[in-house]
């Protein structure tokens, strides 16, 4: 496992809600002073909500929190729960009659897992942040990856369970976390030495799928479309603009390539979000490199963490 957690950023709240019956949840990343924000989509599938708003031209620079959730499109709905929330708290972008939190949320697919007429609402969004914490560290099948799978070459049938997984990096006062929920169509690998562990998983003979070898012996991928998907929010203290927050979730998605193989499919939405409390001159480049290693830390946690479900077997069960 590797080091830290994205509360680790000063500023930054997280709280997760779950129902482990129907093996879906979402995660809230509040910054309840706003924070500078960007975001990066990588994928062919998502399912995302304000993210045009993130574009360096236009208006709003600032978001209040990002919300992450399973439920497929269903689970947009989750941010609604948050944005009542933050109304309550008297949060947000202030327009004169009130003031309008805004949140961005990104979704993934785990409607075949558990119960998919449940799905992250209203209220599990609202819960997520009456969760949120400072000092929270959960990871593993909790909030958005409570019902997160990798490896789905194969099929559902032969994919292993993964979660959600978090990390942060420090040099000095500067920090940079991330909040992974790692739901892949693709093997994960420990970026540091190669490592396969977890994916495809041929049941029978008790062996991990290389997927990318598959791949290539096949000639062709019969997909599952849209039923993936990572997910994320890398978080710092370092002072950013909002291009350089855009530039900064570009560079994380780096961490889902050293990670994950195959990456960004035509089955996947992979989408990561940037948020910059701007409390510490730093540089930009910096920030994006160490916004990569630090995705790459967090996914492993997500699978390292993760408890498996039913017949489908978490690393823990085969390492």
């Amino acid at each position: 496992m590797y080091s830290g957690y994205i509360t680790d950023v000063p500023g930054i709240k997280v709280g997760h809600e779950q129902n482990t019956e129907a093996m879906t949840g979402c995660t809230v990343i509040m910054c309840e002073e706003g924070a500078i924000a960007g975001v990066d989509v990588r994928g062919s599938a998502p399912g995302t909500r304000e993210t045009d708003l993130l574009a360096s031209e236009k208006l709003i620079d600032r978001v209040h929190a990002v919300v992450l959730s399973g439920g497929s499109a269903f689970g947009l709905d989750a941010a609604s729960g948050v944005m009542k929330y933050l109304e309550d708290n008297d949060i947000g972008f202030d327009v004169g009659v009130t003031k309008v939190p805004i949140v961005c949320s990104a979704v993934l697919f785990d409607l075949n897992i558990g119960n998919h007429r449940i799905r992250p609402d209203f209220n599990m969004g609202y819960n997520a942040c009456l969760n949120a914490k400072d000092k929270e560290k959960g990871q593993g099948n909790i909030g958005a990856g409570t019902g997160a799978t990798v490896g789905k070459i194969l099929g559902p049938k032969h994919a292993m369970k993964s979660g959600l997984g978090s990390a942060s990096i420090n040099i000095g006062e500067l920090w940079v976390g991330a909040i992974i929920a790692v739901n892949s169509f693709g093997d994960v690998y420990d970026y540091k030495n190669n490592e396969l562990l977890a994916g495809a998983f041929d049941r029978k003979n008790n062996r991990l799928v290389n997927s990318y070898e598959l791949m290539k012996k096949e000639g062709k991928v019969s997909g599952f479309p849209g039923q993936n998907t990572t997910i994320g929010v890398v978080a710092t203290n370092g002072k950013l603009t909002k291009p350089q927050a855009n530039k900064v979730a570009q560079m994380a998605q780096n961490g889902l390539a050293k990670s994950i193989n195959p990456i960004h499919t035509m089955f996947d939405g992979d989408t990561i979000f940037a948020l910059s409390t701007g409390k510490v001159k730093t540089d930009v480049n910096l920030i994006g490199t160490l916004a990569s290693e630090v995705v790459s830390m967090a996914i492993v946690n997500a699978i390292k963490s993760a408890k498996k479900y039913k017949h489908i077997p978490a690393w823990t069960d085969i390492k």
